[in-house]
């Protein structure tokens, strides 16, 4: 049967099309659907909690790729020179994301140093997918003071593990509130849990079910400062963190008390998660 001269036509320009395809070498079909690396954002914003508060150069474990894809995208962005480009979030690192949240449009909690979930995808653009994605979720209403709902769902976890009800002191997203406090409750993720009626053996049950959901906590007692008897914690990770209690979580990794005397941890001993490990565990 004889082909319109329409249909021969259509055929010859698929058949083009075919063979043009089939020209291109391996390399470049590759190069057209290479896929971007990813970057852990659970293991870089450990990293930027931890790297910064060691007295040494250790790499977070885990974190070297993640943190070197977004040193390289800072450097060409001409906000950290070449040299800091090594894989370790310290402070030079710490500031250098600062600015360019800052570059955004970004204040306050949200030009912090320390990535979140949107400052970091524009970074990649182009560079890199973020994989792992963790946020800090709404700030609600919760046991009388305000907090996000990963802080909420952690305290709710750690209950399960107690099977008992836990009051707060004192909420996040604070500033200003507690002078004495030191900044800590002015973000995200910190909580002072109430011991009320509580013996030395709960305080401790207490503070080692927080710990083991993913928060950095510790039993304070009036000795260490001026404050009564309490709990506090940090949600580690949580990228609302405050400076402060950002660095607070990363003294907790290395073995510390959290306060400005650097002192050891005096808390329960765990093995150290965050609320997605723990969630995955």
């Amino acid at each position: 049967m004889k082909l319109s001269s329409c249909a021969a036509a259509l055929m010859a320009t698929a058949l083009l099309a075919s063979l043009a395809g089939a020209s291109k070498t391996p390399a470049a079909q590759a190069a057209g659907t290479a896929a971007l690396p990813n970057v852990n954002m659970e293991a870089t914003v450990k990293a930027a909690q931890i790297d910064p508060r060691r007295a040494d150069d250790t790499l977070t474990p885990g974190a070297k790729a993640s943190v070197l894809l977004v040193e390289k995208a800072l450097r060409d962005k001409k906000l950290l020179d070449a040299k800091w480009v090594d894989g370790y979030f310290g402070t030079t690192t710490i500031a250098a994301y600062a600015k360019y949240q800052k570059s955004l449009g970004y204040t306050g909690l949200d030009a912090s140093g320390l990535p979140g979930k949107t400052s970091l995808a524009k970074l990649g653009s182009g560079r890199f997918k973020v994989a792992h994605v963790i946020g800090p979720g709404e700030r609600v209403s919760s046991r009388g003071v305000t907090i996000n709902t990963r802080t909420r769902d952690m305290l709710a976890a750690a209950e399960k593990l107690l099977n008992r009800d836990l009051a707060l002191d004192q909420g996040s997203y604070n500033p200003g509130g507690d002078p004495t406090s030191a900044g800590t409750h002015d973000g995200g993720g910190v909580v002072d849990v109430s011991v009320k009626g509580m013996n030395a053996a709960t305080r401790t049950s207490v503070a080692r079910a927080l710990r083991q959901v993913g928060f950095a906590a510790w039993v304070r007692n009036p000795n260490q400062g001026d404050w009564p008897w309490h709990i506090h914690a940090a949600a580690i990770s949580d990228t609302d963190l405050s400076s402060a209690a950002q660095h607070q979580t990363g003294d907790y990794y290395l073995g510390l008390n959290g306060l400005a005397n650097h002192g050891p941890d005096d808390g329960p001993k765990v093995t150290i998660r965050t609320w997605e490990e723990y969630q995955r565990r």
